[in-house]
């Protein structure tokens, strides 16, 4: 019997799938054309054209950060500009991927609480940058995160009445998916209702972070508007010689929704850990748990015998806490990811350490 793992530091540190790992090896056998000709990529390209309800143009890359970065290159000149929330992964995150894939583009920072774009600072951002004026960046992309880097999601409500703003000023509208999955179980909607049917033109839909080696797709829901993604994707070195083994990863991932089941695990687990810190004096949860990621005050002193015990999670920078939420000298403010390998015993143990040390 295993020990209780305590590594909550990330997604990303969690291993691959049982059945991604077979299909992978399934993968392996034989022959197949090279350069994304095979057989594989073809059934990915179907299974994600129905999971969205509609043809889609689907380009498999093996990393997140070079999903979004094409994805915004593919809908934003040089000189344009993409708005998005001042703590969005495309931010911060990426060492300047999304202004070297599109030539320069300067992307902006919104404000908005526990991580979501609010309406008036889209509004009020696009004021500052009129059309035509040829000193300014012109508008050209609105990116959200879903979920976004505080945990929280965006309702249908919020992402229609979001893409609406940007549609009215002529803007196209890309969805950061990392954790697209662990929102879809959550909200329990269609993945075409998150998406295009409430006005998102291309998604970066991730699946490392939730079960596959290193897999993710971008997701153009209108195919006009891939025109030149196959050689973005090219010169952008992500056309994997051995491309099958991308698609193998993705067509497990999606069969028989074993994506939705590795999400609502990981989601389960997390709550589980936000509600048990809660209860525990002293600790305070910073955001609604709402996907796979937990933001909690904790104690120093809970803290220090956790870490002593060998747990892993990253401190988080204060700046993000929420109005009026300070951590203290005597607290630290932290991030904790529960992933689809995490059993209810690893939460548990946390907790017990977390509890022994009050």
């Amino acid at each position: 019997m295993t020990s209780p793992s305590l590594d909550f530091a990330s997604d990303n540190a969690s291993g691959v799938s049982d059945v991604v790992m077979r299909a992978l090896l399934e993968a392996n056998a034989g022959y197949a054309p090279a350069y994304g000709a095979d057989p594989f990529t073809q059934e990915s390209q179907a299974r994600l054209s129905a999971l969205f309800e509609r043809e889609c143009a689907v380009f498999l890359v093996a990393t997140g950060t070079a999903s979004n970065a094409l994805a915004l290159a593919a809908l934003c000149p040089p000189w344009g500009a993409v708005f998005a929330h001042e703590d969005a992964h495309v931010m911060g995150d990426e060492c300047g991927a999304p202004e070297f894939f599109t030539g320069g583009a300067k992307l902006v920072g919104l404000a908005g609480e526990a991580g979501r774009i609010a309406p008036e600072s889209l509004r009020e951002a696009l004021a500052r940058f009129p059309r035509g004026l040829v000193k300014q960046a012109q508008p050209a992309a609105l990116s959200l995160s879903q979920a976004t880097e505080c945990g929280t999601l965006y309702g249908l409500d919020e992402i229609r009445a979001l893409s609406a703003i940007a549609r009215e000023a002529g803007l196209r509208v890309h969805m950061d998916g990392a954790r697209f999955s662990n929102a879809v179980a959550t909200l329990g909607c269609a993945p075409a209702d998150l998406t295009w049917r409430a006005g998102v033109d291309v998604l970066s839909l991730g699946a490392s972070k939730n079960g596959t080696w290193a897999c993710e797709a971008v997701v153009f829901f209108d195919p006009a508007l891939a025109a030149d993604m196959a050689f973005r994707r090219k010169r952008g070195g992500h056309t994997l010689s051995k491309g099958r083994f991308l698609a193998a990863q993705m067509n497990a991932w999606l069969a028989e929704d074993h994506w939705l089941a590795l999400a609502r695990h990981a989601n389960a687990q997390a709550r589980a850990l936000a509600e048990g810190l809660a209860r525990i004096e002293g600790v305070r949860i910073a955001f609604a748990v709402e996907a796979n990621e937990v933001f909690a005050v904790l104690p120093a002193r809970v803290d220090a015998a956790l870490k002593a015990q060998g747990a892993r999670y990253y401190d988080w920078p204060s700046r993000r806490l929420p109005a009026g939420f300070a951590a203290g000298p005597q607290a630290r403010f932290v991030r904790l990811v529960a992933s689809f390998t995490h059993k209810p015993e690893d939460v548990a143990r946390f907790l017990e350490i977390a509890e022994k040390a009050l």
